[in-house]
């Protein structure tokens, strides 16, 4: 079973906690799923549904992503086959990565 928008967003609040590599804005747009925008430029980091000016984007469904919190999917295979798609720095996607698998 999927994780939940709501699961997903508490999953990235635990990582942004821990986590201070990151700074960035970035959105994580699941399409008509919804989204999650992480503004880790602020102290503690914002994690939410709303809106954000992100630095980058990554455009995948829930259920790649949740794989890819999980540890079974490799963001990197993810991004090469065509389930992740990056808008914006690839520079900070590469650093997200790291974010994710941590």
């Amino acid at each position: 079973m999927t994780a939940t928008l709501d699961d997903l967003t508490a999953r990235i609040q635990e990582k942004a906690s821990h986590s201070n590599a990151l700074h960035a804005r970035v959105l994580f747009d699941f399409g008509p799923e919804g989204r999650i925008c992480v503004d880790s430029t602020q102290d503690p980091p914002r994690v939410d549904q709303g809106e954000i000016e992100p630095d980058v984007t990554v455009l995948c469904t829930m259920a790649v992503f949740d794989e890819i919190l999980s540890g079974t999917k490799d963001p990197s295979f993810a991004f090469l086959m065509g389930q992740v798609k990056i808008q914006g720095s690839m520079g900070l996607a590469l650093k997200l990565n790291a974010f994710l698998e941590g």
